[in-house]
């Protein structure tokens, strides 16, 4: 092989490295295997694979592939990496991870970083889940969390409000409590203590027995809403 091969096939092999995230990934709460996870995917990316599986990218970690998973929900669960879903020419929808999160919390301008208390509070609430679960919870239900979190700024006590209603009523499913949450939300319901007032009304309903028209002189539109199946 001649050196202007080898000078072409060295060129070839190298991708585009952000020194931001190599300089900050610690102070936006990356630990090193987390990194070394982001940079493997990335290289996925450019390899033609937007959406490799964690057995795929566990064999060039130091873990196992259940190692690997962990990194996979870590970082979804720290809002560094989601899930998106985009189709194909054929019309095919193909999942894809995106970083699209990472990058703007390194390059957007003036972003308030979230306090340990708020970051502390929110990594709290995924354990909370998993344990009520008894599993750990799949991508797409981290998502969600991040989701009732980010988008629809639901407070992390709310969102545990919500999940020990749905314990409670033997509804424990991620679709129940997002219906919690949409009519807490809808009806200004903000702290635990309305919501523990709102559940403690509607329980005592139940208990009691009584019928819409025999409560009507009460608001229990909060609840019939999302306690009604689909």
């Amino acid at each position: 092989m001649s050196n202007y091969q080898q000078y072409q096939d060295i060129l070839n092999d190298q991708m585009t490295l952000s020194k931001k995230l190599l300089m900050n990934y610690q102070s936006i709460g990356l630990t090193d295997a987390e990194l070394i996870t982001v940079l493997q995917i990335q290289r996925f990316y450019y390899d033609g694979n937007p959406f490799p599986t964690p057995a795929e990218i566990s064999k060039y970690l130091t873990g196992t592939d259940q190692d690997c998973s962990r990194l996979l929900r870590s970082l979804i669960k720290k809002n560094i990496l989601v899930i998106e879903q985009k189709r194909n020419e054929d019309g095919i929808l193909n999942e894809y991870y995106s970083f699209e999160p990472l990058w703007e919390k390194l390059y957007t301008a003036g972003e308030e970083v979230p306090s340990t208390t708020d970051a502390a509070s929110q990594e709290n609430l995924f354990v909370l889940f998993e344990q009520e679960f008894g599993r750990l919870l799949s991508p797409f239900e981290i998502e969600t969390i991040n989701i009732w979190l980010d988008q629809d700024e639901q407070p992390p006590s709310l969102i545990k409000a919500a999940l020990r209603e749905a314990v409670l009523m033997g509804k424990l499913n991620f679709k129940y409590i997002d219906r919690i949450l949409r009519e807490w939300k809808k009806k200004g319901i903000r702290s635990v203590d309305q919501a523990r007032q709102a559940g403690k009304q509607f329980r005592g309903q139940q208990k009691s027995g009584e019928t819409v028209s025999q409560s009507s002189n009460k608001d229990i539109s909060l609840y019939y809403n999302w306690l009604e199946e689909e």
